[in-house]
């Protein structure tokens, strides 16, 4: 095993014997078996189903699938000799990192552009780039100078399947409005959702209509209650819990069923372990798997006989908070443009800060925190992924009617920051990175490293990122974007507030 495509790998270094996200040796194995299957696929020019080689390439994804029948059947399916990503491992360290910022990317942008195909949207074209990067991944004759390029056109092709998302969702959801939500839970047998998959909680919100079962979201699926053909729905009550890695404390012994339609699972503990259920390129063994039918009857025969809670209960925030406000997609944000501008203009709004990104569970993740607390009050804070909840619930009162901290969404919901960004530079006639505004980000997985490659191929500067850098970009390829695109790692709060503000 050497895993080390996610924030947390052991030692900073990585991942040799079981995975800090719970995967074994043996799921590490099959994954990379996968993996090198797709490759040589797409050195060879075999024609790999679109769905197929999304599906491969998302159930590589931290915390996605730990399934090892169900990757033992994708590589069936993919039916190709598998490449040896260890010639990755064993390859010149500067080539390891640029082939690892496409291949990690690349599964990023897959991940998105799976959420695209569930909503009937056409991705021929991010698939065909997905497969030039693949075979480029598995060329060991190509040096820098041809991979540098393909690691810009990942951040590309990610720009525009984010795009692509933000119409899917718009079109077949509506625009979202700033809605609060919030975190108490009533009474009676109720289902948490969890992962990003708009369509599936879409299908589980129609199959329990009427059935005397509730419905709340979880992590990055707070952002549904902002859609108004989800929010429609009036079982669709509020939010449960926080960020995707305190689940295996939130969940215990909780008389609920949950259902995760994408990453981010955890290794479910024994004490709630019997009502976790999986659908699309989730997984786990022993779990119940709904399969391509989106058949939700177990999950809600499972919640009925549970029957939750005698009397409602709060899950509070991180910070204490009892509800959380969500919905200030660009919709919300640019119909206030003229405002803003004007508060800018007046100096009522001195910053912008872009606090989002992967939250994750090592020490060092509470910067983020104590960063927004120490945002001036003439500041404003763009969020989005679950990063958020390490602050969305505090009140920092408000600029001219906006409250001070604008939850976004999720982290597939990054093109309406991107959005934003740019409108705010067309209104004050100038680039993006002659304004007012400093990128904060988090990262933990593989979608934050597409995420972040877009705002690179944007030519965004000044990112600061952190807990800690990827432990997969080399010396050089660190040094190469630092001195091109000004990234830095996070120091403290503190001490970045005022840098920042000097």
């Amino acid at each position: 095993m050497f895993c080390f495509q996610c924030e947390q790998t052991a030692g900073g270094k990585a991942c040799t014997k079981v995975g800090v996200c719970g995967k074994s040796d043996g799921t590490a194995k099959l994954q990379d078996e996968l993996t090198g299957a797709l490759i040589t696929a797409a050195r060879k020019g075999e024609s790999v189903p679109d769905a197929l080689l999304l599906e491969g390439l998302f159930a590589t994804l931290t915390n996605v699938n730990f399934d090892d029948d169900a990757i033992r059947a994708l590589i069936k399916r993919v039916n190709q000799p598998s490449y040896d990503l260890y010639k990755l491992r064993d390859a010149d360290e500067d080539i390891r990192s640029l082939k690892s910022l496409i291949l990690f990317g690349t599964r990023g942008v897959a991940a998105y552009a799976w959420h695209c195909v569930a909503l009937g949207y056409d991705v021929s074209e991010i698939c065909a780039y997905i497969r030039k990067a693949l075979a480029a991944i598995g060329d060991d004759a190509l040096g820098q100078n041809e991979l540098l390029p393909l690691v810009m056109e990942c951040g590309k092709v990610n720009f525009t399947v984010l795009e692509l998302l933000d119409k899917a969702n718009t079109e077949t959801y509506g625009t979202p409005a700033p809605t609060k939500v919030t975190q108490t839970i009533e009474h009676g047998a109720f289902i948490v959702v969890s992962g990003h998959d708009l369509h599936d909680l879409k299908l589980l919100l129609e199959q329990t209509e009427g059935k005397g079962v509730n419905v709340y979201t979880h992590g990055e699926m707070l952002p549904a209650h902002a859609y108004p053909e989800l929010a429609k729905y009036p079982h669709l009550k509020g939010n449960f819990g926080t960020a995707w890695q305190n689940q295996q404390t939130e969940f215990a012994n909780v008389p609920a069923a949950f259902l995760f339609t994408t990453n981010c699972l955890m290794p479910p503990k024994e004490s709630y372990a019997d009502r976790v259920f999986t659908t699309a390129a989730v997984g786990y063994p022993g779990l119940v798997h709904i399969g391509a039918d989106k058949d939700f009857a177990p999950v809600i025969s499972k919640a009925l006989e549970l029957g939750g809670y005698f009397e409602p209960r709060t899950i509070a925030g991180i910070n204490g908070g009892g509800s959380v406000t969500t919905g200030f997609g660009h919709g919300a944000v640019l119909s206030n443009a003229g405002a803003i501008v004007d508060a800018v203009k007046s100096g009522a709004i001195k910053h912008f800060f872009l606090v989002g990104g992967c939250d994750g569970a090592r020490p060092g993740r509470n910067y983020f925190t104590e960063f927004v607390k120490q945002t001036p009050k003439d500041t404003i804070i763009l969020t989005l992924a679950c990063g958020k909840y390490r602050f969305n619930d505090l009140d920092l009162g408000e600029i001219g009617g906006l409250p001070r901290i604008l939850d976004m969404g999720q982290c597939n919901d990054a093109y309406s920051a991107i959005k934003v960004a740019l409108a705010l530079a067309e209104a004050f006639d100038c680039g993006v990175n002659e304004l007012p505004l400093t990128l904060i980000l988090s990262w933990y997985e593989q979608k934050a490293v597409s995420i972040l490659l877009t705002l690179l191929y944007l030519g965004i500067k000044n990112i600061r990122l952190g807990p800690t850098l990827p432990a997969f970009v080399s010396p050089n390829i660190l040094n190469f974007l630092v001195e091109n695109f000004g990234v830095t790692p996070t120091t403290t709060a503190e001490e970045d507030v005022k840098a920042i503000l000097m």
